[in-house]
């Protein structure tokens, strides 16, 4: 069984050179809010407070510059292969250049977890923020239609609705959601910058003392737990065959992105643990709006809720549109049925593998309490992190005469950085997490050995050789 066989890089890059079958519409800029947009939402808005309370304390700034640099390595390992070979399938593809189709579908199962579990975790988080802000307008939404059965409800209706919306605008094209997300970025960009000019007058010295009530330990385990809002600028890489100039704009967006975005969580963590001491958020979902209510400022208390709804619409805009576009490159490269694949002849978009991902989103979003899918998201995206920055290295070596229009300095270092960050990050992680995490992987294994395997379009070309014209 050739388990490691592997697609050719040079007939790869050819192709990403040619036409597919998706409109190459965006460029630096969109793919720049393309990625704010995905990474500032439920991080920054919901698990700041979870963090601060339980696990950091004031050194939650700390947790995020950690986690950030785990982040900024693997970031720069993924602007070299974007840029290298702009295709679908980001982390799932580069790996099947590198290490081989069993390690590429591992991966790309991982992604499923990602960008699946992460949507349906922000759609739980939108509709908790949605039903406050309804809340704040005078109106009681019944408990029974915001809640799963396991939280004492029967359907967490807003969830589903938001789903089914947010594939709606997905499966239209990728200009049109391009725009939405644009302007909810500026947006939820312009409540942060209120949050910061405003809360930076009410920021109390005494309340960072103790720094590190947790101990170094904290800091660790709370930038275990804030990875979650990082989570989201390797979806830039996923938009890749719809850039206009992916080579010079691909690595553009991710890095941009995710440095704008490490900046603002140090800041905003800092001046939200200065006007509220950190205790007093355990149990609390809204931290931010919090913070501005003990500091009296309740009118920009209500514009942050307006700026979390907008900000986490757009995150789970992009996590539906990274998780679309890995089906499409499995499906592609025959791992998947070839429905994931097929694109829609007006709309331009894998139209069907669209509305397959929101159907099962919104059911999970709408059935499954939060708590049972947040952290295996996290394990899903450090999992591919690693294997991408391996296969930075791992190609260094053994194509070092390819023409590499972005460069990750510091090879073989920076990918070693990320490899090691990221792995302590994941084994920071809880018991049951991993279990679940390895029940998932298994599933995945099956699948692949049952239809992946004898359907992939390398086996299938060298079986015959009249079929070498693999479609990459």
């Amino acid at each position: 069984m050739n388990l490691w066989r592997k697609k050719s890089l040079d007939q790869l890059i050819q192709f990403s050179q040619g036409k597919s079958g998706l409109k190459k519409t965006l460029g630096a800029y969109d793919l720049t809010l393309l990625g704010i947009g995905a990474i500032i939402g439920t991080g920054i808005f919901v698990l700041t407070g979870i963090a601060a309370a339980e696990h950091a304390g004031p050194a939650l700034m700390l947790s995020f510059v950690v986690a950030g640099l785990a982040c900024g390595f693997a970031a720069l390992a993924y602007a070299e292969f974007a840029a290298l070979c702009p295709v679908s399938g980001s982390a799932y593809t580069y790996s099947y250049t590198t290490l081989g189709e069993f390690v590429a579908w591992l991966i790309g199962w991982a992604l499923v977890l990602e960008y699946g579990l992460a949507s349906s975790t922000v759609a739980i988080g939108w509709s908790a923020y949605f039903v406050k802000l309804v809340e704040g307008l005078g109106f009681n939404l019944p408990v029974a239609l915001t809640n799963p059965p396991a939280a004492g409800g029967v359907i967490n209706l807003p969830a589903i609705i938001i789903c089914l919306s947010v594939t709606t605008l997905l499966s239209l094209g990728i200009r049109e959601s391009a725009k939405v997300n644009n302007v909810m970025v500026a947006i939820k960009l312009t409540v942060v910058a209120l949050f910061i000019g405003v809360g930076v007058w009410y920021v109390k010295p005494a309340n960072w003392v103790p720094f590190m009530p947790f101990g170094i330990s904290g800091i660790w385990s709370g930038a275990a737990i804030v990875f979650f809002a990082y989570i989201g600028f390797d979806a830039v890489s996923t938009a890749a065959e719809e850039v206009k100039n992916p080579q010079r704009d691909l690595p553009i967006g991710i890095i941009s992105s995710l440095a704008i975005c490490t900046v603002l969580y140090i800041v905003v963590s800092a001046i939200m643990t200065g006007i509220v001491p950190y205790s007093q958020f355990a149990g609390v979902s809204a931290p931010v709006a919090l913070a501005m209510q003990v500091a009296g400022q309740n009118w920009v208390a209500g514009l942050v809720s307006i700026g979390a709804i907008s900000g986490i619409t757009t995150v789970l805009l992009v996590m539906m549109f990274g998780q679309t576009r890995v089906f499409y490159a499995m499906s592609r490269d025959g791992l998947l049925p070839p429905l994931f694949s097929k694109i829609h002849p007006k709309h331009a978009t894998p139209f069907i593998s669209t509305w397959i991902t929101g159907i099962t989103v919104a059911v999970i979003s709408g059935f499954v309490p939060i708590q049972v899918v947040a952290e295996m998201v996290n394990l899903g995206t450090l999992s591919a992190f690693i294997m991408v920055s391996l296969g930075v290295i791992l190609l260094r070596y053994q194509r070092p005469d390819l023409q590499r229009p972005f460069r990750c300095p510091g090879v073989p270092y920076t990918p070693l950085l990320a490899i090691v960050f990221c792995a302590f990050l994941m084994f920071s992680l809880p018991y049951t997490t991993w279990m679940l995490f390895l029940k998932w992987m298994g599933l995945g294994i099956v699948i692949y050995f049952v239809y992946g395997y004898r359907h992939s379009l390398l086996a299938q070309a060298s079986s015959n050789p009249q079929r070498a014209n693999i479609k990459e």
